[in-house]
């Protein structure tokens, strides 16, 4: 219970979580999952206490969603989540606009625990910071000190082990957002929370005011004529000059309930990064040109000169530092072309590879995540109503899907501390899908490549798991049942 007369804290989303509010549906919830498959049944009531302690760690998992006039915001709550066992399809909706809840759950099945977030709340990497405290917590109580086996020498993630993660820590601000005169005023009393939430609050016509007047003798800075609100990703490299002309997008059918269709690919890491590094290219681009292979297999070789593109995020925390745990990524768009050059497996991979370098740069990655922060704080922005905000950035999320043939995202290698590391096998990672995509994570040896779609069919993740085995990649396969004749099967 908190005390009489505290101030529940709350701040504005950040610069890339409003597209998860405009862009959420039945289809797409904008959920993703990570787990974990320990070596023993999971205990619910311990689980339920680790939960409880890490969320001492992290406030921010508090928050609830709220929808003020011009902007959302997250502000922090009493509720308290509990574990349930897993009963709903993997990444269903979790943000209900009608009804104060939390934004993530904790679900645990057998041997695997299960972390579902909301995307406006955290990232990839802040989720995977809090499942990591969750497993630690739960295995230290699930084993007794004494059984333990000793540290592991690496250090293990999350890297800052002792931060708080609250929800005030607006990374995209804090690295890329220029100093306001008042907040720079060495002295310049500072305002409280209420104050600000009451300045934020207001018509936005009392607030255009406060814009910064330019500089003497410059034209004062006209908003560019894009939609207000903030933005959808960009295409950046090579896409960024020449947009690339016929993208093929998969189509099929889609599933009955809207259920995602979840295909778990499971493999020894070793092979696979040999695979890439033969070509001399990340492994996260070696998979990308291995799937682009899949789907020109399997249906967009039917069409002259097709082009693939694919999304992919980037952790901004890799080159500017953040303890935060909202969401603090760009998204970068590789494409190649088949027909028009060398279309060998190896060199499409590298083809994306200078796509990908080329946009990752941090110079790059600044400028345009400078832009998307004007355009946010544009005084036009700030006068259109949050409905229409959202109305605007379904349109260019819809848009930017249009460019699109799959997404993909890899959280890369996990390092977890001991004794969490010595009792968790593979790790799982996967989202809601507008279109089909690949989530890569890999821990003790194994890498987990979950495929997700809208539609039922899967014949370019089969032709996927052809190509590596045909590498020597031993691949084992699991499907969930999505059809109405698979879920009739198990009467649900």
């Amino acid at each position: 219970m908190r005390p009489a007369g505290h101030r529940r804290h709350w701040v504005r989303l950040d610069n890339a979580s409003n597209i998860f509010l405009a862009a959420h549906s039945e289809v797409d919830t904008k959920v993703f999952r990570l787990g974990a498959e320990l070596d023993h049944e999971v205990d619910p009531a311990l689980l339920q206490e680790a939960l409880e302690a890490t969320l001492e760690r992290f406030p921010l998992y508090r928050a609830v969603l709220r929808r003020g006039v011009f902007w959302y915001y997250l502000q922090e709550s009493d509720l308290r989540p509990v574990v349930v066992p897993e009963t709903e399809h993997p990444c269903a909706p979790i943000y209900q606009a009608d009804r104060r809840t939390l934004l993530f759950r904790v679900v645990h099945h057998r041997r695997r625990v299960g972390l579902e977030v909301f995307h406006a709340l955290s990232d990839g990497t802040g989720a995977l910071w809090f499942l990591t405290a969750l497993l630690d917590a739960y295995v230290r109580r699930r084993f007794p000190a004494a059984d333990q086996p000793p540290p592991a020498p690496e250090r293990p993630d999350p890297a800052p082990e002792e931060a708080v993660h609250t929800l005030t820590t607006d990374s995209f601000v804090q690295h890329f957002r220029r100093r306001t005169r008042r907040a720079g005023r060495a002295g310049a009393p500072r305002e409280t929370d209420h104050e600000e939430f009451l300045r934020e609050a207001a018509p936005a016509v009392l607030t255009v005011e406060r814009a910064p007047a330019a500089p003497p003798g410059q034209a004062p800075h006209r908003p560019a004529p894009s939609p207000p609100g903030r933005s959808a990703p960009e295409p950046t490299g090579r896409d960024a000059a020449a947009p690339p002309r016929r993208v093929h997008r998969v189509r099929g059918t889609r599933t009955p309930d809207h259920r995602p269709r979840v295909l778990e690919l499971s493999m020894p890491v070793a092979p696979v990064l040999a695979l890439a590094r033969e070509e001399g290219v990340a492994m996260s681009m070696y998979l990308t040109a291995v799937l682009f292979e899949a789907l020109r297999r399997t249906g967009a070789g039917g069409r002259a000169a097709p082009t693939l593109a694919a999304s992919v995020p980037v952790n901004l925390r890799q080159f500017f530092p953040s303890s935060s745990a909202r969401n603090f990524f760009a998204t970068l768009t590789v494409a190649h072309t088949y027909g028009a050059g060398d279309d060998a497996l190896g060199a499409v991979a590298r083809r994306l590879q200078e796509d990908f370098r080329a946009g990752a740069a941090p110079a790059a990655l600044a400028q345009r995540v400078r832009r998307l922060l004007r355009l946010e704080r544009a005084p036009l922005a700030r006068i259109v109503p949050r409905p229409l905000k959202d109305l605007l950035l379904g349109q260019i999320n819809r848009a930017n899907n249009r460019g699109l043939t799959v997404a993909l995202s890899n959280l890369g290698r996990v390092t977890l501390p001991e004794p969490a590391a010595s009792h968790v096998g593979r790790m799982q990672f996967q989202v809601s899908a507008a279109r089909p995509q690949f989530c890569a994570i890999s821990h003790a040896g194994h890498l987990t490549i979950t495929f997700t779609s809208p539609f039922v069919e899967t014949d370019h993740v089969r032709e996927f798991a052809r190509l590596l085995t045909a590498e020597g990649v031993e691949v084992t396969l699991a499907a969930s049942r999505t059809t109405e004749a698979e879920l009739a099967a198990v009467g649900r």
